[in-house]
């Protein structure tokens, strides 16, 4: 297999030397040839299609944070999808994403309560197929959201960790045809996938506050749930993950945090993706997003030193995601926005802080025009 990584940062000019049937800009295109990956660059168009052109088992990590249907005002997406379409353009866009994860890879799925079920159901059947293992169902708890009146606050989102299918190895089948699960301990001791256990490690409780000889030197894993809180996070001057504290606190970003954009309605803190990266991919390895957003998977890649790749079906999202890798890769440093960016008067905020959100009574009148 052979990978590009000299093609331009723009396909305009690129036109020409694709094979026929193969067009980034256009949605509806056939894809009629495998092409190679286009690392350094921002596919623009469906991500299903533009996946499927791409060879399998090619891509070391994978983040998706898919939009979660529930009326966001995106660029070119339309929020509001019908129940069973949503489904399946679910199980679409993750069977994509697994036909291109390496034997060793990883790949990652946030997404929110209304089809975090769907989600893992769909990852069980691929499970017993072999082609990935869910290692970890984690739970991100935040407490910056929305103010409901007649329910809990909703406070978390949900995030599927699976690795390729290299851990079936013997691909030993059942009675049932399913294939049998990897032993536990060939996963411990030597695990088939990219685990970079030390680089994530934290102090342990025996270390930091029994002093306990038995207690591991090199720290203890994080929990599977991610505690965060804005205003620990601002105390900390966005140094979201204390070595001390076996918690994960990094907060959701707020419309007036720096690091957030103000052009896009979703941004995960880069802190989040940094510990992933680090975890699952070395210096060179390819991670992937097929739903580029804000860019913040490609910014951290780029500034772990890793060669980075995504989809968008927002030309104007993609220039702009891309220009905040291109800030990275020519400082080594996050991009930050001020108040005056983003158009913030301090003590006089706006009626809607972030205006970008859901307004599904809007968009609803917008159509009917």
């Amino acid at each position: 297999m052979w990978v590009a990584t000299t093609f331009p940062r723009t396909f305009a000019s690129l036109a020409h030397q694709l094979p026929t049937g193969y067009n980034r800009f256009m949605g509806d295109a056939q894809l009629e040839v495998e092409v190679p990956l286009p690392v350094g660059n921002i596919a623009v168009g469906d991500c299903i299609k533009t996946m499927a052109a791409w060879p399998a088992q090619s891509i070391d990590l994978i983040f998706a944070d898919p939009p979660y249907n529930i009326g966001y005002n995106y660029d070119k997406y339309d929020d509001q999808r019908e129940y069973d379409d949503y489904v399946q353009w679910t199980c679409d866009w993750i069977d994509g994403c697994a036909r291109l994860l390496k034997p060793s890879g990883s790949f990652y799925v946030l997404i929110g309560d209304e089809y975090a079920a769907e989600a893992r159901m769909h990852l069980r059947k691929l499970e017993h197929e072999g082609r990935l293992l869910l290692r970890n169902w984690i739970i991100w708890h935040y407490t910056f959201g929305q103010n409901t009146r007649a329910k809990f606050n909703r406070s978390h989102a949900h995030l599927f960790y699976c690795v390729g299918p290299g851990v079936y190895s013997n691909k030993k089948t059942r009675s049932n045809g399913r294939l049998t699960p990897p032993l536990k301990s060939n996963l411990v001791k030597n695990p088939p996938y990219t685990f970079n256990r030390e680089a994530i490690a934290i102090a342990s409780a025996r270390q930091t506050t029994y002093g306990d000889r038995r207690a591991n030197p090199k720290g203890k894993m994080p929990d599977d749930t991610w505690y965060l809180r804005p205003q620990e996070a601002a105390d900390a001057g966005e140094a979201y993950f204390d070595p001390e504290c076996d918690t994960w606190s990094l907060s959701r970003l707020c419309g007036t945090f720096k690091e957030r954009v103000a052009w896009h309605p979703c941004q995960l803190p880069e802190a989040m993706l940094e510990r992933i990266v680090k975890l699952s991919s070395n210096e060179g390895d390819i991670v992937f997003d097929p739903f580029t957003g804000s860019g913040t998977t490609l910014a951290v890649a780029a500034r772990l030193e890793r060669q980075w790749l995504g989809t968008e079906l927002s030309k104007d999202y993609a220039k702009k995601a891309l220009q905040r890798v291109q800030h990275v890769e020519e400082t080594g440093e996050k991009l930050l926005t001020t108040f005056e960016d983003k158009g913030i008067v301090k003590g006089q905020p706006k009626k809607k802080a972030e205006p970008w959100r859901s307004n599904p009574g809007k968009r609803k009148q917008q159509k009917k025009v």
